[in-house]
């Protein structure tokens, strides 16, 4: 099976490459290797160029874990966290080479890489989450809050919007597009020494915010986040207890002979799409209090 990520070291940038031959989905598997390859880059202590296959720069959380593996769900959940953790408190600079479509899980490192350049072309960006079902979780919303335009937060975060290059750099998810021959040349271009020291400055105020958490503001912001993420627990509990009654109005009404077996399947669906969006509150709500879910 080949590498899900490569590694190549060119003088001081080390150049990360997904590839699962397919959309790039943030499986288990993908995650630890992208991780491994940060690690290699902290030894070398190399700028990190973060790219994608062609077409494809990541569409996204495995939903087949979702859908077939829910036990693996905390897990992956955890690891994509802790991708975006790293990104953003990795000791050199992280760029982006964004190098197709980059949906929802698959936007979590544009939002954390201090620079970000994607390519020209028909190709879709954004947050979708709340289009299919599931939350955004709480690190991104503060991480879209510091990257995106106020308009395009909103209607990234509230209506599930999707962007092609050109609007993403608009709306803050990209910094620039080029066309798609010319993204290495200009990603290895803005690893220059004026671009290092202002991305020292923005990683230490972002570090502080983020990683950190001394700050008496993002101590304060942090608990607005455990109150909300309290709540988000509370309202999905509250939906599984709603979608399992469902479910057992809905048996019942196939037992009887008045409702298709479509719509079993259906109510059922729904409670699986609520014990996943529930395990997500809780993950969020143990990260934020300090939880190891390793």
């Amino acid at each position: 099976m080949a590498e899900l990520a490569t590694y190549e070291l060119e003088g001081q940038i080390a150049t990360i490459a997904m590839d699962d031959g397919k959309a790039n989905v943030l499986s288990i598997e993908m995650l630890k290797a992208v991780m491994a390859a940060l690690d290699r880059a902290e030894e070398d202590e190399a700028v990190v160029v973060l790219t994608g296959r062609e077409k494809f720069f990541s569409a996204g959380f495995d939903l087949e874990v979702f859908s077939e593996r829910p036990h693996e769900i905390v897990e992956m959940l955890t690891l994509g966290a802790r991708l975006s953790e790293r990104l953003l408190s990795f000791p050199t600079p992280v760029l982006v080479a964004c190098s197709g479509h980059a949906i929802a899980a698959g936007t979590f490192p544009l939002l954390a890489a201090d620079l970000r350049i994607g390519i020209e072309g028909p190709h879709k960006l954004g947050l979708n989450e709340v289009r299919i079902g599931l939350t955004v979780p709480l690190y991104v919303v503060e991480l879209a809050r510091q990257r995106l335009t106020p308009r395009d937060f909103n209607r990234s975060l509230v209506t599930a919007a999707t962007y092609d290059p050109e609007q993403a750099v608009d709306a803050g998810f990209l910094d620039r597009a080029v066309p798609a021959g010319e993204l290495r040349e200009a990603s290895l271009a803005h690893e220059s020494a004026r671009a290092q020291a202002q991305l020292a400055v923005r990683r230490l105020e972002l570090r502080a915010a983020f990683v950190d958490g001394k700050q008496p503001a993002a101590e304060a912001e942090l608990d607005d986040l455990r109150i909300a993420a309290e709540c988000a627990v509370s309202m999905r509990r509250d939906a599984l207890e709603f979608a399992r009654g469902t479910l057992r109005l809905v048996q019942a009404q196939v037992d009887a002979g008045m409702a298709p077996q479509q719509d079993l399947r259906g109510a059922q669906r729904s409670v699986a799409e609520a014990e996943a969006a529930l395990r997500l509150a809780q993950l969020e709500l143990d990260l934020l209090a300090g939880k190891d879910q390793r």
